[in-house]
């Protein structure tokens, strides 16, 4: 297959104006469509970091949380007092 030159791309500009147009607009999305896929790529990355440290502390949360509800256990039920001597 040979390269067409310089005035045939030009005379097919010429009689396909609009078919010129389209192709630009295709190409534009495409590099929009990549660039949106290579964001996408880099926030996927970045919310499996955020859920990694929000994991890490919920865990010591959880803890905190549950040596709460002990306490509060405790307190909702005290040691029966023992009857005095005598």
């Amino acid at each position: 297959m040979e390269l067409a030159d310089a005035s045939s791309t030009r005379r097919c500009r010429a009689r396909f104006p609009r078919a010129v147009e389209m192709t630009v607009h295709v190409v534009r999305a495409l590099v929009q469509l990549r660039e949106m896929l290579a964001w996408n790529g880099e926030l996927a990355r970045r919310f499996a970091q955020l859920e990694t440290r929000l994991d890490k502390k919920l865990a010591s949360h959880d803890e905190a949380i549950a040596a709460i509800l002990c306490a509060i256990r405790q307190l909702m039920h005290p040691p029966v007092p023992m009857s005095g001597i005598g």
